[in-house]
């Protein structure tokens, strides 16, 4: 068995866009989890790695990602979860963290094989992710209570998706890294 890493998705984010008014709420509600994952992750030696949209501006690189981010309106969502110096950095263009990124390389060069996912969308990202990551036979656990959604029911529906289809394991992200 490799190791674990926690993957965080899309919370680098401007908020700048059209179902923003409906994530906001949900992303206030799982921040306390994805932070309370962050610290423990980070004190037990686990590896972040932020993948994150590069939101359509093909010369930024995550320096300027995060700036951006932090200069915007919901600069209290990202403070709490921005990278600190160990921690890894992937852009993405596309929903899934593997699609067309160096993720897949990245994780076999650490060894790394099981992947906690956190972050936002459950219902876009998340799930496409998880199903990206179980075609490439790596183990998925998603913490129920630190991925935030647009719409509920959907975000319900993609996590028994997760379970069912995906063998991901649900679990709250308090029973992680204790």
């Amino acid at each position: 068995m490799g190791k674990t890493a926690l993957i965080v998705i899309d919370m680098i984010n401007t908020y700048d866009h059209k179902d923003a008014d409906s994530l906001i709420p949900a992303v206030e509600s799982v921040l306390p989890a994805v932070t309370g994952l962050l610290e423990r992750a980070r004190r037990h030696d686990v590896p972040v790695i932020y993948v994150n949209d590069n939101f359509g501006e093909w010369r930024s690189h995550h320096g300027e990602i995060l700036d951006q981010a932090l200069a915007g309106p919901q600069s209290h969502l990202v403070e709490p979860v921005k990278p600190d110096d160990s921690s890894l950095f992937v852009v993405k263009a596309r929903h899934s963290i593997f699609f067309e990124t160096p993720l897949t390389y990245l994780l076999h060069e650490q060894g790394i094989d099981r992947l906690v996912l956190c972050g936002q969308v459950t219902e876009q990202c998340v799930l496409y992710s998880a199903l990206d990551a179980h075609i490439r036979h790596l183990q998925v656990i998603v913490p129920r209570d630190a991925v935030a959604h647009i719409h509920a029911d959907l975000a319900d529906a993609a996590l028994r998706m997760m379970e069912r289809n995906m063998g991901a394991r649900l679990c709250d992200s308090g029973e992680l890294w204790t």
